[in-house]
């Protein structure tokens, strides 16, 4: 064996001890946000939070570096397999094919790096929320302002991670078709708390600015909480940004179902 020959595999050996220290610490951090995910699984559904896709980018770094492992891996059997004398007639073939048939198998392989039971957990829940109602930004990204209403949703996509949603009532200048429908990704979406589950909503304190329905319509306005609620099952005293009669702002009762976590940088 030569001493190019030597270092050329010592060199593929260092890079695929890097690869593997790299791979521990993106474990290390992919087990940090499992761990994010299964304590506070509603982290996720608070708008501007970024955690699934810090998750999703993990992810995408796992299975790169896992890639070039085995791409590094490959190279060192090859250069190992070069300077081994041969064995018995076919044995070289037979161990070539076996690696031929192990990467197929991981390339067939659609799941890995797999879903975390937390993550399927979530996107069970937002793929639960088919036919009920939730509240849904329309607008686009670079909009003067955000536009939020009551929708329907028709279904969730895992893949793409979108809604396709209904807005079963819009305004008087929509087309005369009167329903329309949208895909928005899962930051345009809050599902409001449930009418018969009042645990499901928060508690928000005085002086507290949330996303609310305005009485009598389908679409939601930013609104400052007023009153303290003795029961869960109580409605929010509101007073609306932009409503102003005679001078003051009116108190508005809101059911507790209507009433949301006012998205991060909200533009009204």
């Amino acid at each position: 064996m030569s001493s190019p020959d030597v270092a050329g595999i010592l060199d593929q050996s260092k890079e695929l001890d890097r690869l593997r220290k790299d791979q521990e610490e993106i474990l290390l951090e992919i087990n940090k946000m499992h761990k994010k995910l299964q304590t506070t699984p509603e982290v996720v559904e608070k708008p501007g939070d970024n955690s699934l896709s810090r998750l999703k980018m993990l992810y995408i770094q796992a299975k790169e570096l896992s890639e070039s492992e085995v791409a590094v891996s490959s190279q060192l059997l090859t250069q190992l397999d070069a300077l081994i004398p041969s064995g018995p007639p076919g044995q070289q073939r037979r161990r070539m094919e076996g690696n031929e048939q192990k990467k197929k198998r991981m390339k067939a392989d659609p799941d890995v790096p797999r879903l975390s039971p937390s993550l399927r957990n979530h996107l069970d829940h937002l793929a639960s929320l088919k036919g009920e109602q939730v509240a849904a930004r329309v607008t686009l990204e670079d909009a003067d302002k955000d536009e939020w209403f009551i929708v329907k949703v028709i279904h969730f996509d895992r893949d793409t991670r979108e809604f396709e949603v209904l807005d079963e009532e819009p305004g008087d200048d929509e087309e005369p078709a009167g329903q329309r429908k949208y895909k928005l990704p899962m930051s345009h979406i809050i599902p409001f708390p449930k009418r018969n589950d009042p645990s499901t909503a928060q508690d928000f304190q005085p002086g507290k600015h949330v996303l609310a329905v305005y009485p009598g319509t389908t679409a939601l306005y930013k609104a400052t909480v007023v009153n303290t609620r003795k029961r869960k099952t109580d409605d929010y005293l509101l007073e609306f940004d932009d409503d102003e009669e005679d001078g003051s702002l009116p108190q508005r009762n809101v059911p507790f179902h209507k009433v949301v976590t006012l998205p991060e940088g909200h533009r009204q």
